[in-house]
């Protein structure tokens, strides 16, 4: 992390408003669209505020019709503005996904390098308590399956504002996927301006004995697990992707030359995830380095419960993760 002459410590939410509105401030064709985004300050109070500020013409309130507010999303980056589009949840983004995958994804490529979409998707993806099935899935390995998109899961507010201004500058179009369940964390976030590269990962926790990776709110798991780890004189290395695409292999591969071993935790199901493609890329390409296979904590393949004891059982859990641990170490778990 850079140092700053000043470290407040605000919310997730906050620091996506201030990013936003810094980013709206400094550059007149940015503007914000989406499901309750204005009259209501946003579904999770991420909008405060930017109505009165911006307007009605800058901060646009949406019917339910999440393939419309798409698609006049994606042509209007094509005609020069810059326009964040809120999900009210990624779950929603399905009715929207012919935009996103067939336009915003494909314009640059299809059109000879004639248009950019320079555009931001955004909103909360994952679990969220007890929502059940319908509104608790993690779209992250699919996005990042497609190519002309980039995909980024940040993990606390301070790399949430760094990445969300370069989201909004970059001239492709970005899928900036948050947590409900983390609006209201807090961190340390500085006044003065600053930029988090798009496919730059994080080491969170320097250690020798084992890598574990993650993104997004399962990075609570990773560093809480590393803490139970070193109850057991276990020295977990924790690394943050913060994108899923671009993947910063180089850092992952760096840190499995250390430690030797690497566990992933990941939230969505494990058949073609982000956790799947990281263990044959380092499994591929570090075989050398690995004194064990790469082991991956992950949801399990069942649509999430309702009930709380359910949830529980189909989630990562630390437990899970340190048991992870021990087998790539070859301890008992």
């Amino acid at each position: 992390m850079n140092y700053f002459n000043y470290m407040r410590s605000i919310q997730f939410r906050e620091a996506l408003r201030e990013a936003m509105s810094e980013e709206m401030r400094r550059d007149k064709s940015v503007f914000l669209m989406g499901e309750e985004v204005a009259e209501y300050n946003g579904a999770y109070k991420v909008s405060q505020g930017m109505l009165d500020e911006f307007g009605p013409e800058r901060v646009i309130d949406t019917p339910i019709a999440e393939l419309g507010f798409a698609g006049i999303g994606v042509g209007a980056s094509m005609n020069g503005l810059r326009p964040i589009i809120e999900f009210m949840t990624f779950n929603f983004s399905l009715v929207a996904i012919d935009q996103v995958i067939n336009s915003a994804a494909k314009m640059m490529s299809m059109s000879g390098g004639q248009y950019s979409c320079p555009i931001v998707f955004r909103g909360p993806t994952g679990s969220a308590g007890m929502l059940s099935s319908q509104h608790s899935q993690n779209f992250e390995n699919w996005y990042a399956n497609t190519p002309g998109l980039k995909v980024v899961v940040p993990s606390n507010p301070y790399d949430a504002k760094g990445l969300m201004k370069s989201a909004i500058r970059d001239n492709d179009p970005v899928i900036f996927m948050e947590s409900e369940q983390m609006y209201g964390d807090k961190g340390e976030v500085p006044e003065e301006e600053y930029l988090i590269p798009i496919g730059v990962a994080d080491v969170k926790r320097e250690g020798t004995d084992v890598t574990i990776v993650s993104f997004g709110k399962m990075m609570k798991v990773a560093l809480a697990a590393a803490e139970e780890l070193a109850k057991d004189g276990i020295n977990a290395e924790v690394i943050d992707l913060r994108t899923v695409r671009p993947i910063d292999y180089k850092t992952l591969i760096e840190s499995v030359k250390k430690t030797n071993r690497m566990v992933v935790v990941e939230e969505a199901w494990p058949l073609a995830s982000i956790s799947a493609e990281l263990a044959y890329h380092i499994q591929s390409n570090a075989f050398d380095y690995m004194d064990a296979p790469v082991k991956r904590v992950t949801c399990r393949d069942v649509p999430l419960p309702y009930a709380p004891t359910l949830i529980e059982a189909s989630l990562p859990n630390v437990q899970r993760t340190v048991d992870a641990v021990k087998q790539v170490m070859y301890k008992n778990a």
